[in-house]
């Protein structure tokens, strides 16, 4: 008995399709709407992630920074910062580390966790929270988990309905583009 791609391939694309079409577009919309709002505000989005989900923030901030000329700054690319924190005071607080220095009141810091439940994750966005910051995350249902800890933390929570952590990887990156090009068709993109 062989493996066969095709059907391997058509299930997973399958599973990915009915993923995005369960999306709640109502909690896409909220994200959106604060995405908008820290533009307008001349806020800052910080960009946090774990593991896969390190990933998702970099190309974010990446594409953020470019075509909506908003300041973003993704704490996963610094590697002397992030590997200084987590050998000099824990690897649970590189994020909240980072942000130590560079958060400023009215902030927005998106946290980006398959299960939601990555301590590093969680400490930066409750550190956000009590800087009087805006907070947001895309999580997913990772073993049935619902987002772990991230929606009772944080202003706006988008959970992937899937327990795949592949699919729910696929879709944070997807929605860093849908929350990207809605804003570039809205107008809102900063003024340089």
């Amino acid at each position: 008995m062989g493996f066969d791609f095709q059907d391997f391939a058509g299930g997973y694309l399958e599973d990915l399709q009915r993923t995005l079409e369960e999306l709640s577009r109502d909690d896409l919309e909220s994200l959106y709407h604060e995405v908008v709002s820290a533009i307008g505000r001349d806020a800052t989005i910080h960009f946090v992630g774990n593991g896969g989900s390190a990933a998702t923030p970099s190309h974010s901030a990446g594409d953020w920074s470019k075509e909506l000329r908003v300041r973003t700054i993704s704490h996963v690319d610094n590697v002397a910062s992030l590997t200084a924190f987590a050998n000099d005071v824990s690897y649970e607080d590189v994020f909240v580390g980072q942000l130590t220095t560079f958060l400023r009141d009215e902030d927005l810091v998106i946290g980006f966790s398959g299960s939601g439940t990555s301590e590093n994750v969680v400490r930066a966005l409750e550190f956000a929270r009590g800087r009087s910051c805006r907070t947001a995350a895309i999580t997913g249902d990772y073993r049935g988990g619902a987002g772990g800890k991230l929606p009772s933390i944080v202003d706006v929570c988008l959970v992937v309905p899937s327990h795949s952590m592949e699919r729910i990887e696929d879709l944070q990156l997807i929605v860093n583009h849908i929350i990207k090009e809605a804003v570039k068709s809205s107008g809102h993109v900063r003024n340089g």
